[in-house]
């Protein structure tokens, strides 16, 4: 790496700085403190957990709120949690390795992601120090379990569509709230709601709701698809009396809370996802070794072969990614000063600044585990769709994940218009760029740094980062104003920045385990990044091309984009098939994920 290393780094930046400007965390730097972390949360979940799984899934009063009580004994749920109010204060990295290792069952996985995600987090970054004594204290340690009551009927993704109203009482120290939240996670135990709400019909403002408030009620609990033991119920409001102090941050400005939340949201999902994707992975590999057919164990199949290695293909760059993230938000609090009475809401606030990064965690995350558990279910064959096999339920389970915390699809448009929003604000110097790689496909680009055996690996992904650039730079040309009615350009555009960040994130860990173990150790995360790198440029350099040819209109217009396009991104030569093979015999040896 350079060393033009900053303290903090731009939301999005990565899009415009060459691979080699920054250094990345990786999971193969993890310390001592934090495979101690790691494995409390493993123990936890395999000992205290799974073997209540049954139990968990049929919905057995009180198992997954003792569950989450003992992890608070455990110091599980107070990681990010300041000392101030109880907690360990941890940092985004320590955390995700806690998020992923509490995976074995979905339904508790959800409920835990829940508690310490988005029901701690408005309280941490927004409240008052006496708010904090009061509630976030007990939440801490599982006394008090929480919720997040956002989501309202017809609303949808549409956060800010909200009908549930507030209004002062007459002696100024109620507000009264009546409505409606659906949807609500841990809505049948939660002691405390983060709930949304517009004071006199227009200033949407975030409340800190008790269970036992007068006017406070759950409705029934939701039958859902997957994720059968985790409590999902309707939050009725009728003429609730909420104190005045009870206000979470400024009055009109609840979306801010809102969408500081979710970012957390996305990023802690894709942390749960990449736990998940382990545990299928664990799953599948033993399976297909032992089950028989043909007078063979079938992981001697080269179609089933090809399953393990797409599904640790997909399961390491997604690795990459979080930790990548994770670190990042972690160097960034580095630079605040910790004495500081804002501290907290400072510390949050890189949230919003790295929201694309976080949209990419969770579309990543979610999309990479719906790939692995279509893998493993395939790979047991009849057996993965009985329900006595747990790849059943991790099917179920997984496809709440590309609707939770904004379906992808609107991820896909914050992806795409944050990204061109900072453009034309010049909070990126996007246009820039944009300007440099149209002068390059005149003067040619520059030749590639040397990598060694990654050397055109590292050229792809800059390839593919110019190819998001000029693929949005052509999009704002042909439609200016009218861009974000283009939702189908915008998802192509947005699906460049998020490959690109996930095979950069890939392609830097591989260069670094070279740099710190040598090219042996690295030979695996060398391989997933060749095969990845190949089969992504490949396929989004035919979207893309299929997309300018719509934009083109005429064929004149699209011979000048075509060539332009086989400029930018060249066909890569690889033999993904002997790479692939290579991936899944190591997996197969190590009965697991494991690079």
């Amino acid at each position: 790496m350079s060393g033009n290393e900053q303290s903090v780094v731009k939301g999005a930046g990565f899009l415009l700085e060459p691979i080699g400007t920054r250094d990345i965390f990786i999971p193969e730097e993890q310390n001592e403190d934090e495979r101690n972390l790691a494995k409390l949360a493993s123990d936890f979940s395999i000992n205290e957990v799974l073997p209540k799984s049954d139990e968990i899934e049929a919905k057995k009063e009180g198992v997954i709120p003792g569950l989450l009580k003992k992890a608070g004994e455990l110091g599980l749920l107070m990681a990010e949690v300041s000392e101030k109010y109880g907690g360990l204060q941890l940092g985004k990295v320590p955390t995700t390795f806690i998020s992923e290792n509490l995976t074995h069952q979905g339904s508790f996985t959800v409920a835990f992601m829940c508690h310490t995600g988005i029901a701690m987090l408005p309280l941490r970054a927004f409240g008052t120090d006496a708010q904090k004594q009061k509630y976030l204290t007990k939440l801490a340690t599982g006394e008090w379990l929480g919720a997040y009551a956002l989501t309202e009927p017809g609303a949808g993704s549409d956060a800010l569509a909200h009908r549930t109203s507030a209004t002062l009482s007459k002696d100024g120290k109620h507000y009264i709230l009546n409505g409606e939240k659906v949807f609500i996670t841990n809505g049948g135990f939660a002691d405390l709601f983060t709930l949304f709400a517009k004071i006199d019909g227009e200033k949407f403002t975030a409340f800190l709701v008790e269970r036992n408030f007068e006017g406070v009620s759950t409705g029934p609990e939701e039958k859902k698809m997957g994720i059968h033991g985790s409590s999902t119920t309707p939050l009725v409001l009728k003429d609730a009396k909420i104190p005045v102090e009870n206000v979470l941050g400024e009055i009109g400005k609840g979306h801010r809370i809102a969408f500081n939340v979710l970012n957390l949201g996305r990023w802690k999902l894709g942390a749960a996802c990449l736990g998940s994707c382990k545990r299928l992975i664990e799953k599948m590999i033993p399976y297909v070794k032992e089950r028989q057919q043909f007078g063979k164990p079938i992981a001697e199949f080269a179609l089933i072969r090809d399953k393990i290695a797409t599904s640790a293909l997909v399961t390491y760059m997604l690795e990459s990614l979080v930790y990548r993230f994770a670190d990042m938000i972690d160097k960034s609090i580095g630079t605040l000063d910790r004495s500081s009475a804002d501290f907290d809401t400072k510390r949050e606030s890189f949230l919003k600044e790295y929201a694309v990064e976080a949209s990419i965690a969770k579309i990543y995350g979610s999309e990479a585990l719906q790939i692995v558990a279509d893998e493993a279910v395939q790979a047991f064959g009849g057996y993965g769709y009985i329900a006595e096999y747990d790849v059943e339920r991790f099917y179920r389970d997984s496809r709440i994940n590309r609707i939770f915390e904004g379906t992808n699809e609107i991820n896909r448009l914050i992806v795409a218009n944050t990204v061109l929003k900072r453009a034309m604000s010049q909070e990126l110097p996007f246009m820039q760029k944009l300007q440099e790689i149209l002068g390059q496909l005149k003067s040619g680009f520059p030749p590639a740094q040397d990598y060694g055996e990654l050397t055109h690996e590292v050229e792809a992904v800059e390839q593919m980062k110019r190819l998001a650039v000029y693929v949005a730079g052509v999009a704002v040309q042909q439609y200016a104003d009218q861009l974000e009615n283009k939702q189908r350009v915008l998802a192509l555009i947005a699906d460049l920045i998020s490959e690109s960040y996930a095979l950069e994130s890939g392609v830097i860990r591989a260069l670094k385990i070279v740099r710190l173990s040598g090219n042996e150790k690295a030979s695996i995360a060398i391989a997933m990044c060749k095969v990845g790198i190949a089969e992504q440029m490949h396929q989004l350099s035919n979207r893309a091309r299929q997309a300018l040819m719509n934009m083109a209109g005429e064929t004149k217009e699209f011979e000048k984009y075509a060539k332009a396009l086989d400029r930018i991104a060249p066909t890569l030569f690889v033999n993904t098939e002997e790479l692939r093979e290579k991936i899944a015999l190591h997996m197969l040896s190590k009965n697991g994920y494991e690079i």
